[in-house]
């Protein structure tokens, strides 16, 4: 594939049968650098093995996937902001020989996987402490975070020690209103709401087993 003379400078390098591996990450503002493991196949295939936290399961993330689950701001371009160390500085990956191997062909899944991303795509949203008023904010990248943000919002009161990310009281700041209004939105990072941020309604934030009343209206007029 590459030559020793290419890819020389590149840290976490390992060669397999049939792709190179090589360390990359990609940088959000808010949550830092989420760090990956990126390997190249001879078909032209890109796939990532994200490494952001111990018991993060996932494996086999297109580039645009790992680009989202980091929780980059902005414009989705991955080939700009996924980036791997060359030389103790941060590249990013259209500076690099890397992309000479990739093929669109190849990579099909990974632009419907990039297509259905952008449809189901759910900003973050915010619920209000029952006691103290102050706003928490919840992430909405899973199946299990859409289903705590939506047993959290009709909970009649809901309070800051029922956060599921750690353990808070009321006394800890909520976010100031400038960090509030980056709700992570691929469109735009101030965007206050838009068809590609805002789900009026899907299976991953509607749920079968829910009774309550935008749940079972969904779930009936939901097509087959």
């Amino acid at each position: 594939m590459f030559t020793e003379e290419e890819l020389k400078d590149i840290e976490g390098l390992k060669r397999g049968s049939d792709f190179i591996e090589v360390k990359c990450g990609c940088t959000s503002r808010k949550y830092g650098d989420t760090i990956g493991k990126l390997r190249v196949f001879t078909n032209g295939q890109f796939l990532i093995s994200c490494e952001c936290t111990p018991s993060c399961q996932e494996e086999k993330l297109t580039p645009y996937d790992f680009e989202k689950h980091s929780g980059k701001e902005g414009t989705r371009k991955w080939k700009n902001h996924i980036w791997v160390v060359m030389k103790n500085k941060k590249v990013p990956l259209w500076r690099t020989v890397l992309l000479k191997y990739y093929k669109h062909a190849s990579n099909g899944a990974n632009e419907l996987t990039s297509t259905l991303a952008k449809r189901l795509f759910h900003r973050d949203e915010f619920v209000r402490c029952s006691r103290c008023k102050k706003e928490r904010r919840f992430r909405l990248r899973t199946d299990e975070d859409c289903r705590r943000y939506h047993d959290a919002a009709k909970a009649r009161k809901w309070k800051c020690a029922n956060w599921p990310y750690d353990k808070i009281t009321c006394k800890v700041d909520e976010e100031r209103a400038s960090r509030k209004s980056c709700r992570g939105c691929p469109r735009s990072p101030s965007c206050k709401g838009c068809t590609t941020c805002v789900c009026f309604g899907c299976f991953k934030c509607r749920f079968l087993d829910c009774k309550c009343r935008t749940c079972v209206d969904f779930v009936q007029n939901a097509e087959p």
